[in-house]
């Protein structure tokens, strides 16, 4: 079919004005995702570009933490943040873990200051991160304390024996991958055991005496793995004060800060800022009515807890 120079011409125009209507839909529809965002997300949208209070939330089993230790190096370095609330909810985790976050959180404190504020629970390293602040403030029933190390493995030996299932080996020494889950252990790998336990366990000790301005023996006689409650912890040193974010900030307040600067939740961005933030990508997801990562759903489940490795600081393994 031959085409006359007005279809032609006809044919580029209405090709101009698809054009031009795709690009207005395209900036209608980010529009409105910043504005869902906002109503979403209200002032921390945006809040993060004026003076505030950052909060940062450390929730779940506690393993080492790159984007966590990432982001507190960035509240660290912005002048726009004048203190910090952890808010802490966790039963535990990797020693590791505990410590590499303790130590991003001295090093922020020792710029800004820094205020825990424990939610259901801190215990084990979550505790530990806790002392890492400057004033902890917990509720009445909030569950502290759990100060200690453990390693647990399994010993299916006997169920291996009723299988019929022999191991064999050929070690190039007695202690070599001891313990194993395939034998039952022996005196000298139990001393083995015992010597890495104690040993983390005395840095840990020393974490709490140091911070919590105690004797090394009043930290050891709350150090028996015990859990407390907040008003019990108050009463122990383990924890300043009674209250919530309220009661943080009032301290924070003691320290210049000023009480009136909006609090802004600092969130993990994976990549390309908020819009493209796991919490955005959620938000989306959700309201297309598709299902989470899976990796969530593990770590609700609590799940991810079953593989951890190393020494562990937790109070429900």
């Amino acid at each position: 079919m031959v085409l006359r120079a007005d279809d032609l011409i006809d044919r580029r125009r209405l090709r101009r004005k698809l054009t031009f209507w795709r690009v207005a839909a395209l900036v209608v529809a980010a529009a409105g995702l910043i504005a869902f965002s906002t109503w979403i997300y209200g002032d921390d949208f945006t809040g993060a570009a004026v003076d505030h209070i950052a909060k940062v939330k450390i929730e779940g089993t506690i393993t080492e933490d790159d984007d966590l230790i990432k982001q507190l190096e960035a509240i660290r370095q912005s002048s726009r943040v004048k203190a910090v609330i952890l808010s802490i909810d966790s039963p535990g985790g990797t020693t590791v873990g505990g410590e590499s976050i303790y130590e991003a959180v001295r090093k922020l404190a020792a710029e800004k200051p820094v205020v825990a504020q424990v939610g259901t629970l801190a215990a084990s390293a979550g505790y530990m991160i806790a002392t890492a602040t400057d004033h902890i403030v917990a509720r009445k029933s909030s569950i502290v304390g759990s100060i200690g190390v453990l390693i647990q493995y399994p010993d299916v030996s006997s169920l291996m024996n009723k299988l019929g299932v022999k191991l064999e080996e050929v070690k190039s020494s007695p202690l070599k991958a001891s313990p194993s889950p395939f034998k039952p252990t022996n005196d000298d790998e139990r001393t083995m055991v015992r010597k890495l336990i104690l040993d983390s366990y005395d840095w840990f000790v020393g974490i709490v005496a140091e911070r919590r301005k105690m004797t090394k023996p009043e930290a050891l006689a709350l150090a028996d793995g015990s859990i407390f409650t907040g008003r019990q912890a108050v009463a122990n040193k383990l924890v300043d004060a009674v209250g919530g974010e309220t009661e943080a900030i009032n301290w924070l307040a003691t320290k210049g800060v000023d009480a009136k600067l909006k609090v802004v939740e600092w969130k993990d961005a994976e990549s390309g800022g908020f819009l493209f933030s796991k919490a955005m990508a959620r938000t989306i997801g959700s309201a297309l009515g598709l299902p989470d990562y899976g990796g969530d759903i593990i770590h609700e489940l609590g799940a991810d807890r079953l593989f951890l490795d190393g020494l562990v600081s937790v109070w429900h393994p």
